[in-house]
């Protein structure tokens, strides 16, 4: 079962570049340009504040029910490693913040979400679907792109994380 995951894991993830990409798409090798982050309480930060720690980046929307589906298991694994080997952000899509803020709230989730109201950092991560989670190396690099909901704090997940960050887990 564990090889069949990790097996699907990284067919989901190699599937991504078949996707036909959006516009100023950052493709699997490359690194993150720098962007502005908008947090729900007004704070910002840029992709560079989160260098030096490989990072998680979740792409959602809170009309996303695979989304939503998903979210608890990146609360989970991001409390279970509080920032100490990387780093998990979300990235919601809605158009209106204040749903957003609403669902975050509702679902008592402790990762940072920030707001792309301009479609600027969805079509920068390739988010043509949605949820999206992407993987970046803690020099900006992206390493994976994973599509669709799973289990982030499932110990086959955890396991491929480790693997794709070279990591201990």
């Amino acid at each position: 079962m564990k090889a069949i995951f990790l097996v699907f894991f990284w067919v989901s993830a190699i599937s991504a570049t078949a996707f036909a990409g959006t516009p100023g798409e950052v493709e699997i090798g490359g690194y993150l340009r720098e962007a502005t982050l908008h947090g729900f309480s007004g704070n910002t930060k840029k992709f560079s504040d989160y260098r030096g720690k490989p990072l998680i980046i979740n792409v959602w929307a809170s009309w996303c029910g695979p989304c939503r589906a998903e979210m608890g298991s990146l609360d989970r694994l991001a409390r279970r490693y509080d920032g100490k080997q990387f780093n998990v952000i979300g990235i919601s899509t809605d158009d209106d913040g204040n749903e957003a803020a609403a669902f975050i709230k509702k679902s008592k989730i402790s990762f940072v979400n920030f707001h792309d109201s301009h479609v600027f950092l969805e079509n920068m991560l390739g988010a043509d679907t949605i949820p999206l989670t992407v993987l970046v190396d803690a020099n900006g690099r992206v390493l994976e792109k994973v599509r669709g909901a799973h289990e982030w704090d499932s110990p086959e997940t955890i396991e491929a994380i480790g693997k794709t960050f070279h990591i201990k887990m």
